[in-house]
């Protein structure tokens, strides 16, 4: 909570008739409040099958959470966050692992991909909740890209609203991939690529430059999409930070280097991914996740898919 917002949740208290309900909402505002900022101890954790116990119990608390204070900024935004990565780190890297063992028609990977859907929207249910909090009006918005765009550049805030932005595309962005054989979800992503484009613009080293890596796999989504718009956010990306979040280089090689049939560069900066030691303690968990789909990558499966 915000000093502004406390300094107001306690004049309305002061001159409330129900002091007791006023004292037990501004404990659970303070509450959600920790719970956020204690939350980024997972993102140290190296041991994967944990780190998924933990994100996804988190999740369920913040939904709770949330029930009780539904418009509660903190709230949303760890929910947000919460499905989003969490489908990102664990549902879908599960459900790539069912697709080369058992292929698109499988009924694990079926599943998955369901769930992975699933996870997405519900993260961005609330990152837009999150945004018509800060600025209404998002569905007459989505009209078309000039609408969006008008939109958008009423986020003005690179602290708030970047964030909100972020985890808004980064799950838009993410469900289409899911469902990229889905015309109608294909035909709305350039949405959430303007949520990620607007909070680039305001704050490019925002969680160490994934924004121009999402933007980055977005440009170069086929073989006829822009691969040097792709190759510069790809290289933003890195010099942001420094070659330290390995995510970044799994999807050049995944996406880049893969279209441009380059097999010696894709092996070189899969390799590289496996190897690295423990190079960003802040991001172990996320570094983990890159670990994992650049073995898989590695694989068989993924190499023909390529052309290699």
């Amino acid at each position: 909570m915000r000093p502004f917002q406390t300094l107001s949740a306690l004049a309305f208290c002061a001159l409330s008739l129900s002091s007791t309900g006023c004292i037990k909402q501004m404990v659970l505002e303070g509450q959600i409040a920790g719970t956020r900022e204690a939350s980024a101890a997972i993102d140290t954790m190296t041991d994967y099958e944990v780190a998924k116990t933990i994100a996804f119990n988190g999740i369920g608390q913040f939904e709770g959470m949330h029930y009780l204070a539904p418009d509660n900024e903190d709230a949303l935004y760890m929910l947000a966050k919460g499905w989003t990565s969490g489908t990102f780190a664990f549902i879908e890297d599960e459900m790539e692992q069912a697709e080369d063992e058992e292929g698109l028609e499988g009924p694990r990977y079926l599943s998955l991909k369901n769930r992975a859907i699933a996870g997405y929207d519900r993260g961005l249910q609330y990152a837009l909740q999150l945004l018509s909090l800060y600025h209404p009006g998002f569905e007459d918005a989505r009209k078309n890209d000039e609408t969006i765009r008008a939109y958008t550049a009423e986020f003005t805030d690179p602290e708030r609203d970047a964030p909100a932005l972020f985890w808004a595309g980064y799950a838009w962005i993410s469900k289409v991939n899911v469902q990229k054989e889905d015309p109608a979800a294909v035909a709305d992503l350039w949405i959430g690529v303007a949520l990620m484009e607007r909070s680039v613009a305001l704050d490019p080293r925002f969680m160490n430059g994934s924004g121009h890596t999402i933007l980055g796999a977005y440009h170069a989504r086929t073989a006829m999409a822009e691969l040097e718009d792709a190759k510069k956010h790809f290289d933003q990306a890195i010099a942001i930070h420094g070659g330290k979040m390995l995510l970044t280089q799994v999807q050049y090689a995944a996406k880049y280097h893969c279209l441009k049939g380059d097999k010696d560069a894709y092996v070189k900066a899969l390799t590289e991914v496996v190897e690295a030691g423990d190079v960003f303690p802040e991001q172990r968990l996320t570094n983990v996740v890159a670990k994992r789909r650049a073995a898989r990558y590695l694989g068989k499966v993924r190499m023909r898919e390529c052309g290699f």
